[in-house]
């Protein structure tokens, strides 16, 4: 089956390619809007599915796979910082704290008319940052295009505790979990590279 990575994230890029999986990759245009009425999860879930569906629609012969990932601190949401103020102010308030990391994850395949979704949960303990750091780090640029701020497998690295659940899921792919869902579904995804068509 050809598979698409509805995703311009290159960390989810890399968790695939060293899973063995060869993918194409489209960008879904899809707004990542929180509804204020449902839970971090549902939300994180909804917008995977948005993603999913955008792409499938347009490659209905191909298997589309998307993921949002969000941050939540104290039931409050922290998704991708707009700026550097905003990195800052997220990183100081995951200072010396556990937060929750969530990413929803959505496969669908509108020739065999497939839509799945589910989400893995994951706990990360912060130690202490003090503004200097923060600021370094914020001017380094890595912060900007990830949910809380921070990028586990980057530099903020140096500043976890420690963390229970799937380490791959902080990053922004439960790879576990997927794994798993490929199976239950039934699904031959191909390991040689396929170009996917609509």
């Amino acid at each position: 089956m050809k598979f698409i990575l509805a995703s311009g994230s290159p960390r989810r890029a890399k968790l695939l390619k060293e899973a063995g999986i060869k993918f194409d990759i489209v960008k879904p245009e899809v707004d990542e809007i929180f509804d204020p009425g449902l839970s971090p999860a549902q939300n994180a879930v909804r917008v995977a599915m948005r993603k999913a569906d955008w792409v499938a629609v347009k490659h209905p012969a191909c298997l589309t796979l998307a993921a949002d990932t969000i941050v939540v601190l104290n039931g409050d949401i922290m998704g991708k910082p707009e700026d550097p103020d905003s990195a800052r102010k997220m990183l100081g308030r995951l200072s010396g704290k556990e937060h929750e990391v969530i990413t929803g994850v959505a496969m669908a395949h509108i020739d065999s008319q497939i839509r799945w979704s589910s989400f893995a949960s994951s706990l990360v303990r912060m130690t202490e940052i003090s503004s200097r750091e923060i600021e370094k780090y914020v001017s380094e640029g890595e912060p900007m295009d990830k949910a809380g701020a921070y990028a586990i497998q980057g530099g903020a690295g140096r500043w976890v505790l420690g963390h229970t659940g799937s380490f791959t899921n902080i990053i922004g792919l439960p790879m576990e979990m997927l794994n798993q869902a490929i199976s239950e579904l039934g699904l031959e995804i191909k390991m040689e590279s396929e170009q996917c068509r609509s």
